[in-house]
């Protein structure tokens, strides 16, 4: 079971607790990633906040609702949902976990990665929206906070080292290794030396492979 990153991160935990303390109408954030090593429809639970919701949070992580076939459609990236509202028979069990805690709606903000990868911002709040605007103003917060979690998340997801992430992220931005050894001034061997050691940290054998992994973990 993987552990949410601001359960020993409280740099992350902080950055949630401080969102959510301010003017705002939701009560509990859960992010939700992908996994890097799993196939495009598996998701894992990255961060919650309060802690006491993970359960709550891995049965979202672990339903179909949303997901690799809400991204291949042509649905939003923003989605506002109530949860009082009668449930089909067959609905994950999700809804009910949260709804428990008291609970009534949900808003979705989707971040897209590189091949048909997302992470997932889930706020809940304790009101009914019945407004568009209140709605508005969970995605705009969590648009403001997004950079500041993902940075976050990518620090404590990867053990990719400082280096590494520059120069995964040049190679991201298409700069070949001669081309990012004048960026950092060092020799390009170097640059090669630290992209080979983070295709070995994320078990795959080529630059792009390795691209793609450090961005869904949030590392780039």
């Amino acid at each position: 079971m993987v552990i949410p990153v601001n359960f020993d991160s409280v740099d992350l935990d902080t950055v949630l607790s401080e969102w959510l303390s301010r003017d705002f109408p939701a009560q509990a954030v859960a992010v939700l990633g992908p996994d890097p090593f799993g196939g495009v429809e598996d998701r894992q639970l990255v961060a919650v906040h309060p802690q006491a919701f993970a359960a709550a949070g891995r049965a979202l992580a672990a339903s179909a609702d949303f997901g690799a076939p809400w991204r291949e459609s042509a649905a939003p990236l923003v989605a506002w949902q109530s949860l009082s509202r009668p449930e089909d028979p067959g609905a994950k069990p999700w809804r009910a976990l949260w709804a428990a805690h008291g609970f009534h709606s949900v808003v979705r903000v989707e971040f897209p990665l590189p091949a048909g990868r997302a992470f997932e911002c889930f706020m809940f709040t304790q009101r009914e929206l019945v407004d568009r605007s209140e709605a508005a103003m969970l995605v705009w917060s969590a648009m403001n906070v997004w950079p500041l979690v993902q940075r976050a998340l990518g620090v404590r997801r990867s053990t990719l080292s400082p280096r590494e992430r520059e120069c995964l992220q040049l190679a991201f931005q298409g700069l070949t290794a001669r081309e990012s050894s004048l960026r950092l001034q060092c020799a390009e061997r170097t640059v090669n030396y630290h992209l080979s050691n983070a295709m070995a940290k994320l078990k795959v054998d080529s630059k792009l492979a390795a691209i793609q992994r450090a961005c869904w973990l949030g590392a780039i």
